[in-house]
């Protein structure tokens, strides 16, 4: 990035946050800085592991993947570290069970996610196979070299190896799902991998087992549409309609990267992510018998937190980010753990979002209790009490981003004409009300906006919170 003042290249400082680094390509996820990058994370690895290390190296469809992988594998085949090389497009839970499969040492993941198309980014996955914890990616940045550093001669140095992970990825799911049932149950299924890393995986497993699947956006396009890969409400609306063409019984969506999940009931209605991960909580316990736990972000919706106390199920809240929901997956603490942003995984899984196992999950359900989702979240609404969460953003001027970081480092006592009766602090500033609603207030760490999570026990009392929540910002 050149000095606008004087004309000097400046360097990029490469920060890992909650899912590694992301940036948009040509300004600075430039090939100089994926070297210093990958570089940065060679020298953690060998740091780990001075002798005989693999890494696993794969990426999403985006624009020059297989350019940045070729980069990440020189690189480190020029440190001594084996490159596990995956050829196609794969899904980043995939690439995590990979890890776990093959016993390597890491993996390096060219994914931007749900992020538009002119952004890329690197993840990186440690040996279990999860994201990557802060004081890793704290070391990796430490190791990141200011300047782009040279190749040292590759003679003498490891191979690529060549690694399709799809056969054992698919194999696990066939373990963690039951696909026979919904063949059995005549379940109709639509699926979205919008134009994403999941085309292949998630149809493939159904239709192998005989299940009426159809596809939409099943092919390569770097530009996934001219817009996000988000599995969101708003961008769904093919699926909705080869759904009406099908009479399908549900539509499953996955991200760029198939972390994240968008499901669509029968009669086109989307079900937001806090309501899927909250049935299929209820449904592994009734399904499976699991009842070691429950794992849900801070800013999650509190029908899991009701749920839990339904089933007698210890409930673990965690700050944003899936990476602390893994560790809990790795000790065997929950059946479940989800995030409202779309990310969830299972007990015995990979500590890793996964999107594909989330939409083959919510299948197995509807064809197990032969109801439609809408259904199924009324009759558990009437079990434990409803719940209506929403998400908002608001961007902030200097002047009052600055004042209200300073009003959330005060504890309010009442709010909304309520008094607080809990104030949580693992991420942001929650405030849980007398009446069982909450609002949780993030600051964006990139960009100058203010994240509100907002959960009341109706549609009405939503909608006045909400604009309580937005006044308490401005006021």
């Amino acid at each position: 990035m050149p000095n606008p003042v004087i004309g000097i290249p400046m360097t990029t400082q490469i920060k890992f946050g909650t899912s590694g680094w992301r940036a948009v390509m040509a300004e600075e996820f430039t090939f100089a800085n994926v070297r210093r990058a990958v570089h940065g994370i060679a020298r953690y690895v060998k740091s780990q592991k001075p002798q005989g290390a693999r890494v696993v190296v794969g990426r999403d469809p985006r624009f020059l993947g297989e350019t940045f992988c070729s980069i990440a594998s020189e690189i480190l085949a020029s440190n001594g570290i084996t490159p596990l090389v995956i050829g196609e497009a794969a899904p980043t839970p995939a690439i995590s069970y990979a890890v776990m499969h093959e016993k390597a040492d890491g993996a390096i993941n060219f994914t931007a996610s749900h992020n538009p198309p002119e952004y890329n980014g690197i993840k990186f996955s440690t040996p279990d196979g999860a994201p990557a914890l802060p004081e890793v990616t704290k070391q990796i940045e430490k190791e990141i070299p200011d300047d782009e550093p040279s190749i040292p001669d590759s003679k003498g140095k490891p191979s690529a190896q060549s690694l399709d992970p799809k056969p054992a990825y698919l194999a696990r799911l066939r373990e963690a799902v039951d696909v026979a049932g919904i063949q059995k149950a005549g379940l109709r299924v639509v699926f979205d991998p919008l134009w994403g890393a999941a085309r292949g995986y998630s149809d493939s497993i159904l239709r192998e087992a005989g299940v009426n699947v159809a596809t939409v956006h099943d092919y390569r396009d770097v530009l996934f549409g001219n817009h996000a890969p988000e599995p969101d409400d708003h961008l769904l609306e093919p699926l909705r309609e080869k759904m009406r063409e099908k009479k399908a019984h549900i539509g499953i969506a996955t991200d760029g990267d198939a972390d994240r999940f968008g499901i669509v009931d029968e009669d086109g209605t989307f079900l937001q992510p806090n309501y899927i991960i909250a049935l299929l909580f209820d449904y592994l316990v009734e399904s499976r018998g699991w009842k070691n736990g429950v794992a849900k972000s801070v800013a999650t919706t509190n029908f899991i937190n009701a749920l839990a106390r339904h089933h007698q199920v210890e409930l673990h809240e965690t700050p944003v980010g899936f990476k602390y929901i893994g560790e809990l997956i790795k000790q065997d603490k929950i059946a479940i753990g989800g995030e409202e942003s779309a990310g969830l995984s299972i007990r015995h899984h990979v500590p890793e979002k996964d999107g594909i196992l989330a939409g083959l999950l919510c299948c197995e359900m509807v064809a197990h209790r032969g109801k439609s989702l809408g259904r199924q979240l009324q009759e558990l609404f009437a079990k434990v009490g409803s719940f209506y969460p929403i998400r908002e953003n608001f961007r902030l001027t200097p002047e009052v981003k600055a004042k209200f970081t300073e009003k959330l480092r005060v504890d309010p006592t009442a709010f909304f004409g309520q008094q607080v009766s809990e104030v949580v602090r693992k991420d942001g500033l929650k405030l849980v009300l007398a009446n069982g609603s909450w609002v949780c207030y993030r600051l964006s760490g990139t960009e100058p906006v203010v994240r509100v999570y907002s959960e009341a026990p109706s549609a009405q009392e939503l909608q006045k919170l909400s604009a309580a929540a937005k006044q308490w910002i401005f006021e």
